[in-house]
């Protein structure tokens, strides 16, 4: 059995593209889907230390509460799709109970590699206002591929819809190539 669990941001629900395509791919690939669709985050996150934390905290409680029925054990593979701060719970949950997951990171905050202990992929845009790029290269580097998007906002959209179309597919492309390489070499 294969189980695939969407982390969504700040107010980028499991309904946009990144994530939305991410769960129909995942799907697509005989995982079950699993949205954890939490909220009532403070206002004015970003760029407030204090207020991120906060958001990060509710965020990995609520994801408790509605992954708490889910035993880890019974399945053979298992995926965590973060975006924005659902890359740090993914990756919290995964540490906090030893979760033994693969990760696909969709515009990392700084704060997710405090908890990246398993294997991973990111994604990030060069223009994402919530992480520096050079910060998220250091942090990637020699252990978490990484897929730039040069001029990709923390969406990993540039405004050019085709472009934007463009990373979407190559994005869904790397996340596939991804998920179906570590599930074969298991079975080896």
């Amino acid at each position: 059995m294969k189980i695939a669990v969407l982390f969504p941001g700040i107010g980028y629900t499991c309904d946009r593209s990144l994530l939305y395509y991410a769960g129909k791919l995942a799907a697509s690939l005989d995982y079950e889907v699993v949205r954890v669709p939490y909220g009532g985050f403070p206002d004015g996150v970003k760029g407030n230390a204090e207020k991120m934390h906060q958001a990060f905290l509710l965020a990995l409680e609520q994801a408790e509460c509605l992954l708490s029925s889910i035993v880890w054990s019974a399945y053979d593979e298992i995926v965590f799709i973060g975006k924005s701060v659902g890359t740090v719970v993914a990756g919290a949950y995964a540490e906090k109970y030893q979760v033994p997951v693969r990760l696909v990171l969709l515009t990392p905050v700084m704060e997710t590699f405090d908890y990246i202990r398993r294997p991973a992929i990111a994604f990030h845009g060069t223009a994402d206002p919530w992480a520096r790029t050079e910060d998220v290269i250091r942090k990637c580097e020699g252990s978490i591929p990484l897929y730039l998007t040069e001029g990709a906002n923390h969406s990993l959209e540039t405004g050019n819809v085709e472009k934007d179309i463009g990373t979407l597919l190559e994005t869904m492309k790397k996340i596939k190539e991804y998920i179906t390489a570590a599930e074969q070499t298991k079975h080896i």
